[in-house]
């Protein structure tokens, strides 16, 4: 994977020195970025299409613990790519020759192997900038950190039940987050980069000491300096958004804000980031060299609540038009859309919103809820009734779907299922 290189696409070059771009080219310009602008492959997803077509342009994957549906990292390449074997993720993932590796990238995430040099900064800052539960054992108990990484190095790749003789006892569990030392020992040592994870079995970390995970040419790798590092994660991001302003770009590796902004003037001082103004945004915006311009996009893709085209929410309104809010976390009777909703992108814009729900048991894709934009096309109900049952297929569902009569849309797709 090589975050770093031109994706190809069809569409054509932008001029080098574009001054200004319409809101609609600004759009066009990110979905092009992102994967949305290629045809369809006309074969079977391979290896290397994941990687050319979806993992060179978006840079990392984010990972996340919800399963309602399918899990989160799993989504990009279904988006971008259609139905694919998710055990060709997982092999660039978990085997030698391994491509990822699992770290804090935006959240945490999939990131290219090569990118972990330029990621030793976080790392080294752990102390500073890990949570507060992870810093308070390193601090206070940096004994059983030390004596972790010992039991890994011996032991591993073990999971955080598997060091569970090395805690204090404890009290009654409380929330999901209510984590033993020996978990927080663990982070601790996973942010600080002396730990990643091997593999994961029913989405449980395996803890093993990087030396066993990593490529040895990774690392092996000189250690960057932090400004030149963070330029590098920018130029990632710069790639994978097409056109962004610096709170897009700071946002994609999470970067601190004083560090981004002198790291994006460092870019746009050197030719790396061309200064653009873009119809209706407010904030300076920037173009990557090399972005494509695509004279139209004709997407249809159901896209993934964790999918790093709509990370930045308020990107997505200036892009779309498009209020996006993730409503897990919300009580279920203030939700406005629903629990796991994804957006449907028809053409170049996201033009209605699905709550979905995989009922393994009853092998059958549920549609909690369907929710049109203003202005969405007529043909809407129909293209996201195909794509339910692609998704569907691909789930091992059968292509089922079954739709509730919630949401202004749902009418309408249920008639088209």
């Amino acid at each position: 994977m090589d975050p770093a290189s031109p994706p190809s696409s069809p569409v054509a070059a932008a001029p080098r020195r574009r001054e200004r771009l319409s809101a609609a080219q600004a759009r066009r310009v990110a979905l092009a970025a992102q994967g949305f602008a290629d045809p369809p492959l006309g074969r079977d997803v391979d290896g290397r299409a994941l990687r050319t077509r979806v993992l060179d342009r978006v840079g990392l994957l984010q990972i996340d613990s919800v399963n309602v549906l399918q899990r989160a990292h799993y989504l990009p390449a279904f988006s971008r790519l259609g139905a694919y074997d998710t055990g060709l993720l997982d092999r660039l993932s978990h085997h030698a020759p391994r491509r990822l590796f699992e770290y804090w990238g935006h959240e945490a995430s999939l990131i290219g192997v090569e990118l972990q040099p330029h990621l030793r900064w976080r790392m080294r800052r752990a102390h500073d900038d890990a949570w507060g539960g992870m810093r308070r054992i390193a601090t206070e108990r940096p004994d059983l950190v030390a004596a972790v990484l010992e039991d890994l190095r011996d032991r591993g790749p073990l999971t955080a039940g598997d060091l569970a003789h090395l805690d204090a006892p404890r009290g009654p569990k409380g929330t999901w987050w209510d984590w033993s030392d020996v978990k927080r020992a663990l982070e601790f040592l996973f942010w600080s980069g002396e730990v990643t994870s091997a593999r994961r079995r029913r989405f449980e970390r395996h803890y093993d000491v990087i030396e066993r995970v990593l490529p040895a040419t990774v690392l092996s790798a000189p250690t960057p300096d932090d400004d030149e590092a963070q330029r590098t994660l920018l130029r990632v991001a710069a790639k994978a958004l097409g056109v962004a302003t610096e709170p897009d770009l700071r946002d994609y590796f999470r970067l601190p804000s004083a560090e981004s902004k002198l790291r994006v003037a460092e870019l746009v001082e050197a030719g790396e980031l061309l200064p653009v103004a873009v119809e209706g945004w407010t904030a300076p915006a920037y173009l990557a060299p090399g972005a494509r311009v695509p004279r139209r996009v004709d997407a249809q893709a159901l896209v993934g609540p964790f999918d790093s085209l709509i990370w930045e929410r308020p990107r997505v309104q200036r892009l779309f038009g498009f209020r996006y809010r993730i409503e897990i976390y919300v009580p279920k009777e203030r939700r406005v859309h629903g629990y796991y909703v994804l957006p449907l992108l028809l053409g170049d814009r996201l033009v209605a919103r699905v709550d979905l729900k995989s009922d393994r048991a009853g092998g059958v894709l549920r549609v909690q809820a369907a929710h049109a934009e203003p202005g969405a096309p007529e043909e809407t109900a129909e293209v996201l009734a195909a794509q339910l049952h692609r998704l569907s297929a691909w789930l091992g569902l059968g292509g089922d779907v079954v739709a509730r009569p919630h949401g202004g849309l749902a009418p309408a797709l249920r008639s088209a299922l």
